[in-house]
Protein backbone atom coordinates (compact mmCIF):
# COMPACT_ATOMS: atom_id res chain seq x y z
CA UNK A 1 0.00 0.00 0.00
CA UNK A 2 1.42 3.38 -1.01
CA UNK A 3 1.65 5.88 1.81
CA UNK A 4 1.46 9.21 0.04
CA UNK A 5 -0.91 10.82 2.54
CA UNK A 6 -0.92 9.79 6.20
CA UNK A 7 -2.56 11.13 9.35
CA UNK A 8 -0.65 10.55 12.58
CA UNK A 9 -1.61 10.93 16.23
CA UNK A 10 0.98 11.04 18.99
CA UNK A 11 3.45 12.67 16.62
CA UNK A 12 5.46 14.41 19.35
CA UNK A 13 5.92 11.25 21.43
CA UNK A 14 8.91 8.94 21.49
CA UNK A 15 7.78 6.76 18.58
CA UNK A 16 5.77 9.42 16.79
CA UNK A 17 8.71 11.78 16.28
CA UNK A 18 10.82 9.06 14.69
CA UNK A 19 7.94 7.86 12.51
CA UNK A 20 7.15 11.41 11.39
CA UNK A 21 10.79 11.87 10.41
CA UNK A 22 10.84 8.58 8.47
CA UNK A 23 7.63 9.46 6.64
CA UNK A 24 8.99 12.90 5.85
CA UNK A 25 12.16 11.39 4.40
CA UNK A 26 10.12 9.31 1.96
CA UNK A 27 8.11 12.32 0.85
CA UNK A 28 4.83 11.46 2.55
CA UNK A 29 2.30 14.26 2.97
CA UNK A 30 1.76 14.14 6.72
CA UNK A 31 -1.13 15.44 8.83
CA UNK A 32 -0.78 15.30 12.60
CA UNK A 33 -3.67 15.46 15.04
CA UNK A 34 -2.69 17.23 18.23
CA UNK A 35 -3.98 19.39 21.05
CA UNK A 36 -1.35 22.02 20.16
CA UNK A 37 -1.03 22.37 16.36
CA UNK A 38 1.41 25.28 16.44
CA UNK A 39 3.76 23.59 18.89
CA UNK A 40 3.66 20.29 16.97
CA UNK A 41 4.35 22.02 13.65
CA UNK A 42 7.31 23.86 15.13
CA UNK A 43 8.72 20.70 16.70
CA UNK A 44 8.45 18.63 13.52
CA UNK A 45 8.91 21.17 10.73
CA UNK A 46 12.65 20.59 10.20
CA UNK A 47 12.22 16.81 9.98
CA UNK A 48 8.97 16.89 7.98
CA UNK A 49 8.79 19.83 5.53
CA UNK A 50 5.37 18.78 4.19
CA UNK A 51 3.33 18.75 7.39
CA UNK A 52 -0.11 19.93 8.39
CA UNK A 53 -1.26 20.04 12.01
CA UNK A 54 -4.93 19.91 12.97
CA UNK A 55 -6.39 20.54 16.42
CA UNK A 56 -7.95 17.58 18.23
CA UNK A 57 -8.67 16.85 21.87
CA UNK A 58 -9.04 13.06 21.87
CA UNK A 59 -10.87 12.96 25.20
CA UNK A 60 -13.54 15.49 24.27
CA UNK A 61 -14.47 15.22 20.60
CA UNK A 62 -14.43 13.10 17.46
CA UNK A 63 -11.34 13.47 15.32
CA UNK A 64 -11.80 16.11 12.59
CA UNK A 65 -13.08 14.38 9.46
CA UNK A 66 -11.30 16.76 7.08
CA UNK A 67 -7.95 15.70 8.58
CA UNK A 68 -8.75 12.05 7.88
CA UNK A 69 -10.60 11.90 4.57
CA UNK A 70 -8.66 10.86 1.50
CA UNK A 71 -5.66 9.62 3.47
CA UNK A 72 -4.01 6.32 2.64
CA UNK A 73 -3.68 5.39 6.32
CA UNK A 74 -4.09 6.65 9.85
CA UNK A 75 -1.43 5.77 12.44
CA UNK A 76 -2.75 6.10 15.98
CA UNK A 77 -0.02 6.37 18.62
CA UNK A 78 -1.52 8.90 21.04
CA UNK A 79 -1.75 7.87 24.67
CA UNK A 80 -0.64 8.84 28.17
CA UNK A 81 2.86 7.63 29.12
CA UNK A 82 2.95 4.17 30.67
CA UNK A 83 6.47 4.59 32.11
CA UNK A 84 5.44 6.48 35.21
CA UNK A 85 4.21 5.65 38.69
CA UNK A 86 0.71 4.24 38.42
CA UNK A 87 -1.26 6.40 40.79
CA UNK A 88 -5.05 6.22 40.52
CA UNK A 89 -4.95 9.43 38.49
CA UNK A 90 -2.20 8.10 36.18
CA UNK A 91 -4.00 4.81 35.60
CA UNK A 92 -7.21 6.64 34.73
CA UNK A 93 -5.30 8.86 32.26
CA UNK A 94 -3.53 5.85 30.72
CA UNK A 95 -6.84 4.07 30.15
CA UNK A 96 -8.95 7.03 29.04
CA UNK A 97 -6.33 8.38 26.64
CA UNK A 98 -6.32 5.03 24.84
CA UNK A 99 -9.90 3.80 25.08
CA UNK A 100 -11.81 7.09 24.86
CA UNK A 101 -9.25 8.59 22.48
CA UNK A 102 -9.56 5.65 20.09
CA UNK A 103 -13.36 5.71 20.28
CA UNK A 104 -13.28 9.38 19.27
CA UNK A 105 -10.90 8.60 16.43
CA UNK A 106 -13.30 5.95 15.12
CA UNK A 107 -16.15 8.46 15.35
CA UNK A 108 -14.15 10.85 13.17
CA UNK A 109 -13.40 8.10 10.66
CA UNK A 110 -17.10 7.21 10.47
CA UNK A 111 -17.86 10.80 9.48
CA UNK A 112 -15.28 11.14 6.71
CA UNK A 113 -15.46 10.20 3.05
CA UNK A 114 -13.49 8.86 1.32
CA UNK A 115 -12.11 6.96 4.28
CA UNK A 116 -8.50 5.85 4.70
CA UNK A 117 -7.77 2.30 3.65
CA UNK A 118 -6.14 1.32 6.93
CA UNK A 119 -5.88 2.13 10.62
CA UNK A 120 -2.62 1.21 12.31
CA UNK A 121 -3.28 1.40 16.05
CA UNK A 122 -0.63 1.09 18.73
CA UNK A 123 -1.21 -1.41 21.49
CA UNK A 124 1.27 -3.03 23.85
CA UNK A 125 2.90 -6.36 24.63
CA UNK A 126 1.31 -5.82 28.03
CA UNK A 127 -1.79 -7.25 26.31
CA UNK A 128 -0.49 -10.72 27.22
CA UNK A 129 0.06 -10.04 30.93
CA UNK A 130 2.71 -11.91 32.93
CA UNK A 131 2.92 -15.38 31.35
CA UNK A 132 6.41 -16.62 32.31
CA UNK A 133 7.86 -19.24 29.95
CA UNK A 134 4.72 -19.69 27.84
CA UNK A 135 5.51 -18.89 24.16
CA UNK A 136 3.07 -16.24 22.92
CA UNK A 137 2.28 -14.94 19.46
CA UNK A 138 -0.46 -12.80 17.95
CA UNK A 139 -3.04 -15.58 18.35
CA UNK A 140 -2.64 -15.80 22.13
CA UNK A 141 -5.55 -14.47 24.23
CA UNK A 142 -5.15 -11.43 26.47
CA UNK A 143 -3.76 -11.90 29.95
CA UNK A 144 -4.66 -10.37 33.29
CA UNK A 145 -3.65 -7.18 35.01
CA UNK A 146 -3.94 -3.47 34.36
CA UNK A 147 -1.99 -3.23 31.10
CA UNK A 148 -3.61 -6.37 29.69
CA UNK A 149 -7.08 -5.00 30.41
CA UNK A 150 -6.25 -1.59 28.97
CA UNK A 151 -4.68 -3.08 25.83
CA UNK A 152 -7.66 -5.37 25.21
CA UNK A 153 -10.12 -2.49 25.60
CA UNK A 154 -7.92 -0.30 23.38
CA UNK A 155 -7.83 -2.91 20.62
CA UNK A 156 -11.57 -3.48 20.89
CA UNK A 157 -12.21 0.20 20.17
CA UNK A 158 -9.79 0.16 17.23
CA UNK A 159 -11.60 -2.87 15.84
CA UNK A 160 -14.60 -0.63 15.21
CA UNK A 161 -12.85 0.57 12.04
CA UNK A 162 -13.52 -2.82 10.46
CA UNK A 163 -17.21 -1.98 10.28
CA UNK A 164 -16.14 1.03 8.20
CA UNK A 165 -14.50 -1.34 5.69
CA UNK A 166 -11.01 -0.38 6.84
CA UNK A 167 -8.09 -2.69 7.44
CA UNK A 168 -7.06 -2.64 11.12
CA UNK A 169 -3.49 -3.37 12.20
CA UNK A 170 -2.79 -3.73 15.93
CA UNK A 171 0.80 -3.00 16.91
CA UNK A 172 1.57 -4.78 20.20
CA UNK A 173 4.76 -2.91 20.94
CA UNK A 174 7.17 -4.09 23.62
CA UNK A 175 9.63 -1.98 25.60
CA UNK A 176 11.17 0.54 23.19
CA UNK A 177 14.94 0.80 23.55
CA UNK A 178 15.42 4.54 23.57
CA UNK A 179 17.98 6.43 25.61
CA UNK A 180 15.92 9.63 25.59
CA UNK A 181 12.60 8.24 26.74
CA UNK A 182 10.69 5.19 27.91
CA UNK A 183 11.61 2.63 30.56
CA UNK A 184 15.21 2.20 29.40
CA UNK A 185 16.04 5.87 29.89
CA UNK A 186 14.70 5.69 33.44
CA UNK A 187 16.87 2.66 34.21
CA UNK A 188 20.14 4.01 32.79
CA UNK A 189 21.41 6.10 35.78
CA UNK A 190 22.60 3.16 37.93
CA UNK A 191 24.40 1.66 34.93
CA UNK A 192 26.19 4.95 34.28
CA UNK A 193 27.41 4.78 37.87
CA UNK A 194 28.64 1.23 37.34
CA UNK A 195 25.92 -0.08 39.65
CA UNK A 196 23.55 -1.62 37.12
CA UNK A 197 22.92 -5.28 36.52
CA UNK A 198 20.21 -7.91 36.06
CA UNK A 199 16.75 -6.57 36.91
CA UNK A 200 14.75 -8.57 39.48
CA UNK A 201 16.99 -11.60 38.96
CA UNK A 202 17.20 -11.25 35.18
CA UNK A 203 15.42 -14.53 34.38
CA UNK A 204 12.16 -13.02 33.12
CA UNK A 205 11.35 -12.53 29.44
CA UNK A 206 10.96 -8.96 28.23
CA UNK A 207 9.56 -8.04 24.84
CA UNK A 208 11.60 -5.19 23.32
CA UNK A 209 12.26 -3.37 20.09
CA UNK A 210 15.01 -0.89 19.22
CA UNK A 211 14.45 2.74 18.30
CA UNK A 212 17.36 3.98 16.22
CA UNK A 213 18.54 7.12 18.04
CA UNK A 214 20.17 5.64 21.11
CA UNK A 215 23.78 4.92 22.67
CA UNK A 216 26.26 2.29 24.23
CA UNK A 217 26.58 1.99 27.98
CA UNK A 218 30.30 1.17 27.92
CA UNK A 219 30.16 -0.06 31.51
CA UNK A 220 29.94 -3.64 32.77
CA UNK A 221 26.87 -4.79 34.71
CA UNK A 222 28.38 -5.28 38.16
CA UNK A 223 25.53 -5.41 40.65
CA UNK A 224 22.09 -6.96 40.23
CA UNK A 225 19.12 -4.62 40.46
CA UNK A 226 16.65 -6.15 42.94
CA UNK A 227 12.93 -6.15 42.16
CA UNK A 228 12.39 -4.08 45.32
CA UNK A 229 14.53 -1.25 43.91
CA UNK A 230 12.69 -1.27 40.60
CA UNK A 231 9.35 -1.17 42.42
CA UNK A 232 10.60 1.74 44.50
CA UNK A 233 11.38 3.63 41.28
CA UNK A 234 8.31 2.68 39.24
CA UNK A 235 5.70 1.50 41.76
CA UNK A 236 3.07 -0.82 40.23
CA UNK A 237 4.43 -0.05 36.75
CA UNK A 238 7.53 -2.11 37.71
CA UNK A 239 5.65 -5.26 36.75
CA UNK A 240 6.37 -4.44 33.10
CA UNK A 241 10.07 -5.17 33.71
CA UNK A 242 10.08 -7.48 36.76
CA UNK A 243 7.58 -10.01 35.42
CA UNK A 244 7.80 -11.57 32.00
CA UNK A 245 5.97 -12.62 28.89
CA UNK A 246 7.69 -14.59 26.14
CA UNK A 247 6.20 -12.69 23.22
CA UNK A 248 7.26 -13.73 19.71
CA UNK A 249 6.79 -11.55 16.58
CA UNK A 250 5.45 -14.50 14.61
CA UNK A 251 3.33 -12.52 12.15
CA UNK A 252 6.14 -10.09 11.29
CA UNK A 253 8.62 -12.92 10.73
CA UNK A 254 6.09 -14.88 8.65
CA UNK A 255 5.69 -11.84 6.39
CA UNK A 256 9.45 -11.64 5.92
CA UNK A 257 10.18 -8.60 8.07
CA UNK A 258 13.90 -8.34 8.86
CA UNK A 259 14.83 -6.65 12.15
CA UNK A 260 17.80 -4.30 11.95
CA UNK A 261 18.63 -5.08 15.58
CA UNK A 262 17.53 -8.67 16.36
CA UNK A 263 20.01 -9.19 19.22
CA UNK A 264 19.71 -7.28 22.49
CA UNK A 265 23.44 -6.60 23.03
CA UNK A 266 23.90 -5.12 19.56
CA UNK A 267 20.64 -3.19 19.85
CA UNK A 268 21.75 -1.58 23.11
CA UNK A 269 25.13 -0.67 21.63
CA UNK A 270 23.48 0.90 18.58
CA UNK A 271 20.87 2.67 20.66
CA UNK A 272 23.15 4.08 23.30
CA UNK A 273 25.99 4.74 20.84
CA UNK A 274 23.82 7.15 18.86
CA UNK A 275 23.12 9.13 21.97
CA UNK A 276 26.84 9.65 22.58
CA UNK A 277 27.19 11.08 19.09
CA UNK A 278 24.42 13.65 19.56
CA UNK A 279 25.49 17.24 20.24
CA UNK A 280 24.63 18.37 23.75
Amino acid sequence: MALERVTLTGATGLIGRRLAQALGERGTELTVLTRSPQAASSALRDAVPSIEAAAWDPLREPAPADALQGRDAVVHLAGERVDQRWSKKAKRAIRESRVTGTANLIAGLAACEPRPAALLCASGAGYYGARGEEPLDEEAPPGHGFLAEVSAAWEAQAGGARSLQMRVVRLRIGVVLAAHGGALARMLPPFRLGLGGPVAGGDQYLSWIALDDLVALRRPARLPVPALAVRALFGEMAQTVTTGARVMPARALMLGFQFRHPELGEALRATLGERAQRPS
